[in-house]
Order: C-alpha cells, then structure tokens, then sequence
C-alpha cells in the first residue's frame, strides 16, 4: 500500500503545461515508422526543453558539449595499442565510413552474439583490433568518440527496425521500459508513454527518445551518454540502477532506438 500511494504521489507532481506548436525550436512530430508502436506521434526531446536551452543545442559554438566533438576528431587519427592502429586505420574518414552509424545503433554484433551500441562497439575496436586498454564509462575519451562517430549522421532519421537477431533482444528492452520497479512500483513507460508534456517539478517530462544523447545536462554540468539518464529515473524511483555495457542497457537502449525510429540524430543534445 505504502508503495502505490508513494507512486501516486510522484504522479502528483506531473502537472500538465500547454504544448509547443510544432515547429517551435525546429522540432515538429514525426509518425511512428511501426504500426504497433505505443505512441501515435513522436516528439524529440528538445520539442519539450525551453527556447534557451534549444538555442544552446542548434548554437556549435555555444553547446557545451561540442568542446567533446573536436577531442573525438582527434582520437579519432591517434594511433594506439599494440597493433599501431587508430579509428581511422580502419575506417578512414569519418564523415564517409560513419555516416548513417548512428541511425541503426545498437546493433547486433556477431562476436559478442548480442547487440551492442556505440560506446561498446568502440571499446570492442580498440580490445580486438588496435589492442588497445578500453576506454571507461562516461570518460572524456569515450563520450568524445561516441559524440564523434554520431555526430556524422546528425540529421539523419532513426531506423532501428528490430527483427532478425535483434527481435528477442527487442522484446526484453520493451519489458524492461514497461515492467514496474523500484519502492514507487512505477514503469519507464509509466511516465513517458502517458505523462510526456507534463511538468516534473520544474522540468518537461519528454517521450524519453535516446535520439540525442550523449548530451549535455544543464542541472549536472556534465556531458554523458545515455546511462546517467537512465540511473537517474531509477533512482527517483528507487529501482536497482543499471551498470555500463551491461545487457539490460543494451537492450533498453535497442528499444528506446526503435521507439524513435523516425526522428533525426541530434547529438549532442542539450537538456536541462
């Protein structure tokens, strides 16, 4: 019992806001690209931030994150490990070989026989190829990389369709976003299916799209990918947090792709 009436409380605090014409801050709805999808329009998660902090995120010069972009570029060409390798031994220019990367990431990865998304795939290269030490989680050089490799397909539409060898990893994402959790018994989809455009406290509750991460967090002064996001939710709903590269993440990332299939890349994003 204490549990539902401490989730009805957090409920409490949604108070719905009027919503922004679409075209406002350049966002505008997009249509599912899948028939059985939960939601009957897509919103990117800067349609709900403040004109400020969307003038951040279009501004090159003023995101903060983009400071991350140019280290990427840069470790990028930096040759490493054993093998004498860099990104670029392999891949050549970015701008070629990386564009479109992001619109289908996670993505299955035959030596790992699972799905992976970049910042592992990344870790992947430098191990197995350029046998090179993995870079941490929520690194400097990590998220520069990832922001990197993304940023080429900036633009671009999300198109993770999610069958193949994808489909059961698919389905585990989405019972991990709808299955309640935590002491406030309350689902990812709970929130963000039911509640988006609603104020959390003094913040828009967004569709929970993963099409512009690693962002930069205003509140945490901190760029970071997807993971903090996350951990931050199930912390509020004092839920068991979720560990880097770990399977629960990739496939929840997977999902959270496939529900934004359609929108455009936008790393690095900017929120509050």
């Amino acid at each position: 019992m204490r549990r539902h009436l401490s989730g009805i409380l957090l409920i409490a605090t949604l108070w719905p806001v009027q919503a922004m014409a679409a075209g406002d801050g350049k966002t505008e709805a997009v249509k599912p690209a899948s028939g059985n999808h939960p939601l009957k329009e897509l919103w990117s998660g800067t349609h709900y931030s403040t004109p400020e902090v969307r003038k951040l995120q279009y501004s090159d010069s003023d995101n903060p994150a983009m400071k991350l972009f140019g280290k990427g570029e840069a470790l990028w060409k930096k040759t490493e490990g054993k093998a004498k390798k860099s990104c670029s031994s392999c891949h050549g220019d970015a701008a070629k070989s990386m564009k479109g990367t992001a619109t289908r990431f996670p993505a299955f990865f035959k030596l790992t026989s699972r799905p992976v998304n970049i910042e592992t795939r990344i870790n992947l290269c430098r191990t197995k190829f350029m046998q090179a030490r993995p870079l941490s989680p929520e690194s400097e050089p990590l998220l520069a990389l990832s922001i990197y490799v993304k940023r080429q397909s900036k633009g671009m539409a999300m198109s993770v369709t999610g069958d193949g060898p994808l489909k059961s990893f698919l389905q585990k994402g989405k019972d991990y976003f709808t299955t309640r959790r935590g002491q406030l018994d309350m689902s990812c989809s709970g929130c963000h299916d039911k509640y988006a455009g609603h104020l959390y406290r003094a913040v828009k509750m967004s569709q929970g799209h993963a099409n512009g991460f690693p962002a930069y967090s205003q509140s945490k002064k901190k760029t970071g990918s997807l993971l903090p996001q996350v951990n931050q939710c199930l912390v509020r709903v004092r839920a068991t947090p979720l560990k880097a590269g770990s399977e629960k993440l990739t496939n929840l990332e997977l999902y959270l792709a496939w529900r934004a299939s359609g929108l455009e890349v936008e790393t690095p994003a900017v929120r509050e």
